[in-house]
């Protein structure tokens, strides 16, 4: 098998020109090129014209032959074998002991099934409500008025922080395992859409990833495992540096013989339990914001030209770095295009702000976070905690700031640049729900962050043409882009420092970022798990 990258088609090729294109560069005759798959089509609109981009897989009669007849080509070459071992296959121990797993995010989840698949029958226990039920209390709560529900919200329940987002299932992070295709594959198998196998930046949205999660529970419970909604984990029991058992808040002690904690960036309250037992935490860098709104319509022009609005290249997402003379960097995050801007505070009486899009990225405003970095120095207590406690009080200032009744306070770009209070929305129309306070954001964010965030507008705009726009809104505070602690785990046991039986994983320990990098880390602690027998 061959593989062929950067291989350049117009927006609207036709179906045949993708073998011609191939023929051409292999030069080979049609009979020769026994079968022809796509790898991965990417958007490619970096030189002032948008193209797609193929990555594909060619089976050609005399493979040896083509290659010594072609010389050579950086950008074809012999596929490599990308097969994940599954060795929840290879290593089975049904006689082991049950693990303990706390949380069903993407990481919990998928460390759950590679454990269930392999007979360990694991024990999930989720603070938060099943995923249809979630999902009612968050959209009550956001358009109905509906009381809000700090066990049941865009942070806590099945699926995670994840199931309330774009639902990107793409991660920079390395993938010698090959462990990202076969994750990708098993979401296809529990409902996700075929084309994700194929986009270079794959996307699933809220309206699907439910259904994954529901599927990936379900298979867990018919291969012998426990999920238990409604099971937060207020204790745990550890005895000679060992960790021997949980203790959920209604004072049921659950044993185990492991215990995976994929608690999410936002369990603050099990970071403060964990540490009262001695648990080792390391402060870690972090980074705030707002999110900031543009209707899609000029992002798709800025970035598409003709092509804006095309049906085969879909709503324009963007990317961007800004390094400022502050010596901070702004950045986007998580940007959604065709997206919603939503409530996502996990404790009464905050504000906190984050992103999210269906699969069909149909909605008017494009938004994304407009971050500036932070670091463990810029911290107002030397608490290993100390960056929990700064979010925290820049999200009951937002409160505060947004009348106290958890409207968010937004402010115009024009007016942010200019650091006066907003009146009123211009043409750009919030769509943060369950509504906004028109005020000065200046007044929450700090100086270093208002700074990096307008130096850094005007250098956006250059690669970006309108980013500037004045009507765009910001709305406030972002605060949950990452961790702001890493809990330190042995390299190759993947168990916690200094307690034995413990594994931290995922993003509130500290190692992932995103539904897939979290998935995978759960994969690499249930493989470690399974090594150790």
């Amino acid at each position: 098998m061959l593989q062929l990258s950067q291989v350049l088609l117009p927006v609207d090729h036709q179906v045949d020109d993708l073998r011609r294109m191939v023929l051409k560069l292999l030069r080979v005759r049609d009979e020769e090129l026994l079968t022809l798959k796509v790898k991965q089509r990417a958007i490619d609109a970096r030189r002032g014209h948008v193209e797609f981009s193929f990555t594909l897989l060619a089976e050609v009669k005399d493979e040896a032959r083509v290659l010594k007849r072609i010389g050579k080509n950086p950008r074809i070459g012999p596929a490599a074998d990308e097969t994940y071992k599954e060795i929840a296959q290879n290593l089975a121990h049904p006689q082991a002991g049950r693990p303990v797993i706390v949380g069903t995010g993407p990481c919990g989840l998928f460390c759950g099934l590679l454990l269930a698949r392999a007979g360990l029958k694991p024990i999930l226990l989720e603070r938060g409500k099943a995923a249809g039920d979630r999902a009612r209390d968050v959209t009550g709560f956001w358009r109905r008025g509906w009381d809000f529900n700090p066990e049941s919200n865009v942070q806590f329940g099945e699926g995670g922080a994840g199931t309330f987002s774009d639902g990107k299932l793409y991660t920079q992070i390395r993938d010698r395992e090959h462990r990202i295709p076969w994750l990708l594959r098993e979401m296809v198998a529990a409902g996700a859409p075929e084309d994700i196998l194929v986009k270079s930046r794959p996307h699933i949205g809220t309206d699907r990833l439910i259904k994954v999660v529901r599927h990936v529970r379900e298979e867990i419970i018919a291969l012998g495992g426990e999920v238990r909604f409604g099971a937060r984990v207020a204790d745990v029991v550890i005895e000679d540096g060992v960790m021997r058992a949980v203790v959920l808040a209604d004072g049921q002690t659950i044993e185990g013989s492991r215990f995976i904690f994929g608690i999410g960036h936002s369990s603050r309250d099990t970071f403060y339990m964990l540490e009262r037992h001695g648990v080792p935490f390391e402060a870690k860098p972090f980074s705030i914001g707002v999110r900031i709104e543009h209707p899609q319509q000029l992002i798709d022009r800025s970035l598409y030209g003709k092509w804006a609005g095309d049906a085969r290249l879909g709503s324009a997402p963007y990317k961007f770095v800004a390094h400022c003379g502050t010596g901070r960097a702004a950045y986007s995050f998580c940007m959604c295009p065709g997206g919603l801007v939503v409530a996502a505070t996990s404790e009464p009486g905050m504000v906190v702000t984050n992103g999210m899009s269906s699969y069909a990225r149909a909605e008017a405003n494009a938004n994304s976070g407009f971050m500036v970095d932070v670091r463990p120095e810029d911290m107002p207590s030397d608490s290993v905690l100390g960056g929990v406690e700064f979010q925290r009080r820049l999200e009951r200032r937002a409160f505060e700031l947004g009348g106290g009744n958890y409207h968010a306070p937004a402010q115009l770009l024009g007016d942010f640049l200019a650091g006066r209070a907003s009146k009123g929305p211009g043409k750009v129309l919030p769509s943060y729900q369950p509504g906004v306070l028109w005020t000065n954001l200046c007044e929450i964010l700090p100086e270093y962050t208002v700074e990096t965030l307008q130096e850094a507008i005007p250098h956006i705009d250059k690669n970006l043409p309108g980013f500037s726009l004045e009507d765009a809104v910001l709305t406030g505070v972002e605060t949950r882009s990452s961790s702001p602690v890493r809990i330190p785990r042995d390299t190759q046991t993947l168990e916690c420092l200094g307690v034995k039986q413990f594994y931290p994983a995922g993003e509130g320990a500290g190692y992932a970022g995103g539904i897939i990098s979290a998935a995978a880390d759960g994969m690499r602690v249930a493989e470690a798990i399974l090594r150790q027998g």
